[in-house]
């Protein structure tokens, strides 16, 4: 016997599952987990729909294979017969009747019925059960999908669920009164939900295995079976069925059983669809309140099933089904199929249902869902989009299914976005303060080899200057002061001593001096460089002392140096007379020398070279700080 609830009806392949969440979206059961990249169906939340089947673009979702079930059980020595669901003429379009009939027969089923039979059966019992129950309300049960929805998450509905069994099962048991018992048997459609249905559903183990269409192509492939080498005049083994080869399509069971949907009283109501099903079975209890029969599919009836694997839209499919049962009808024997139905009628289908409640436990409190909600940056109602790309409808049933474990926080698209963006600007800031410390880094590197080349230029030409000076003096000293030597020999020794001053201030700059900091009247000293220091006509040269304790730790010399360069560039600067200021303030533990003119100022263009090594806008031919007005 097979266990149905033993293996999973649909696994994920993870090496193509792309996590787009699209799965999730439409699973009625929300039956699938996002874990470790991956889009899990959980067995026993699975209802067995097909829909994460049917929208997987990758083809990352994988149906239970019950091929070498099946071929075991021809194989065997005790006699198979196949089932064949009313909605075959909807996937074999190439063929007639007939010629899949032979094939069944040729690959070894020793019987080979039709299960419009058993929905004639089945629809006998749904108009018995509402003639004998006037005040009766029901959930019509021939669908596993809708079965196990209902026993897996509204048990409370458990007393609802009409006692009749699928007609699957009712032709299984016309099968084995005509057979005997030890008849094997082979479901064929193209509903997963069929190898789900729980043994709980089947007390006597009716059906053996469960093959879809695609899964008997496979079949057909394997076996290097060919339709057009098999007769096409094979009949479907009796009993017949009539009007039950509508049950395939929506509102077919309510045909076959001789019902018809009143919009008007609203006692009998079919929904089909993801949404729509869902919806009919939750407000069942609570609104339908005149509705004695609905009628619901998980799917758009079994001509959709994801076990077909026709490219006919689902109009072109209902035509097919519709035109062979109209085929069918008219070579009908109805005095023989009466006689079958009494017959059969008196077999029992009735069913059973157990629930199998699917509880997610607690539900969270308040604080825990909001902590959930900040995760996925949900700080505010208005903050809950509700888009849907999570793949649930509202951002608090994705909360909720986090707190499950049944989802990530970090499925939130529109939250995942703004993550990235946020990460984005970050590596953006990161990267120009990069580019930013490279460019100081470059810069710091240019004075170090500029000083090295200044000062291996100066060693150089220091010692052969200082010879051609010293000779030059010896000359100078030498001549008389009214020769006619004497003057050029003056331009010599200027001109020499202004070398030797060029070559003193490249050793300046090359020298990397080692700051010593000690105690300094720092306004005593300003004062000092201000009165050695020789101003130029019409500038004057002050300072304001706002310190309140005039001791700090510098490095005098440096700082004089500083001061002279910059009080030096700003005469410069000011060659219409002004006035430079230098103005001392402290803090507790830092002074600020700040100097300041009235001169023109640094031009903008020059505001990059400004610590640029020589660089100078000086009309002297040497300058002796990096960078001037």
């Amino acid at each position: 016997m097979r266990c149905a609830g033993d293996i999973p009806l649909v696994k994920t392949i993870k090496e193509r599952c792309r996590i787009c969440f699209t799965c999730v979206r439409e699973c009625p059961a929300k039956a699938i987990r996002i874990a470790d990249g991956q889009a899990d169906v959980l067995p026993k939340r699975c209802i067995g729909c097909g829909n994460c089947v049917r929208v997987c673009s990758q083809h990352a979702k994988q149906i239970r294979d019950e091929t070498e079930q099946t071929l075991a059980l021809l194989e065997g020595d005790e006699p198979v017969a196949a089932l064949v669901v009313p909605s075959f003429p909807a996937e074999f379009t190439e063929m007639e009747p007939g010629r899949l009939v032979s094939m069944l027969r040729a690959m070894g089923f020793g019987r080979v019925y039709e299960v419009a039979f058993g929905a004639d059966l089945v629809a006998q019992e749904y108009e018995r059960l509402l003639s004998g129950q006037p005040d009766g309300r029901y959930i019509a049960t021939p669908r596993p999908a809708v079965v196990g929805y209902v026993r897996k998450y509204y048990p409370a509905l458990m007393g609802f669920l009409a006692p009749v069994v699928s007609p699957m099962v009712a032709l299984a048991r016309v099968a084995r009164e005509l057979e005997g018992p030890d008849l094997h048997l082979v479901f064929i459609g193209p509903c997963i939900a069929k190898k789900g249905e729980s043994p709980t559903d089947l007390p006597n183990g009716e059906i053996d295995a469960v093959l879809t269409f695609e899964e008997l192509r496979d079949l057909f492939d394997r076996l290097h079976m060919k339709a057009e080498d098999h007769s096409p005049d094979e009949d479907f083994d009796p009993p017949h069925g009539a009007v039950g080869g509508v049950f395939p399509i929506s509102g077919g069971l309510l045909q076959a059983a001789g019902l018809r949907e009143d919009l008007v009283s609203g006692e009998l109501v079919v929904a089909e669809g993801r949404g729509e099903f869902t919806d009919a079975i939750h407000d069942f209890e609570l609104w339908h309140t005149d509705t004695r029969l609905l009628d619901v599919l998980s799917c758009q009836g079994c001509s959709t099933g994801v076990g077909i694997t026709s490219d006919d839209t689902s109009l072109q499919r209902r035509i097919h089904i519709s035109r062979y049962t109209k085929e069918r009808l008219e070579r009908f024997d109805e005095a023989v199929w009466q006689s079958e139905m009494d017959r059969f009628g008196r077999l029992d289908l009735s069913a059973g249902f157990q629930p199998a409640e699917q509880s997610l436990g607690e539900p969270p409190a308040t604080e825990q869902l909001d902590e959930i909600l900040k995760r996925m940056g949900k700080f505010s109602e208005a903050d809950h989009l509700d888009c849907g790309a999570c793949g649930y409808d509202t951002c608090l049933d994705h909360a909720r299914a986090v707190y499950a474990g049944l989802a990530d926080s970090d499925m939130c698209l529109p939250y995942t976005i703004e993550q990235l963006r946020a990460a984005f600007d970050e590596l953006e800031e990161s990267h120009r303060t990069l580019e930013t410390t490279k460019e100081a880094l470059v810069k710091s590197e240019k004075p170090a080899s500029m000083g090295q080349l200044a000062a291996g230029i100066a060693h150089e030409v220091n010692n052969p200057l200082g010879i051609l000076l010293l000779q030059a003096n010896i000359l100078l000293e030498e001549c008389e002061r009214d020769a006619e030597m004497h003057d050029d020999l003056q331009v010599i020794v200027d001109q020499a001593n202004r070398c030797k001053r060029i070559i003193s201030g490249l050793l300046n700059f090359a020298r990397q001096s080692r700051v010593v900091r000690e105690p300094a009247d720092l306004p005593t000293l300003v004062a000092e460089t201000i009165r050695t220091l020789p101003a130029e006509e019409d500038i004057e040269l002050a300072y304001e002392n706002e310190m309140d304790d005039p001791i700090a730790d510098i490095d005098k010399d440096q700082i004089v140096q500083v001061l002279v360069n910059l009080l030096s560039n700003a005469q410069q600067a000011m060659p219409e007379g002004g006035k430079a200021l230098v103005r001392l303030t402290d803090e507790p533990d830092e002074v600020t020398i700040v100097v300041s003119d009235t001169g023109v100022g640094i031009p903008e263009e020059n505001m990059k070279k400004l610590f640029d090594p020589f660089f100078t806008t000086s009309r002297s031919a040497w300058a002796p700080v990096w960078g001037s007005p």
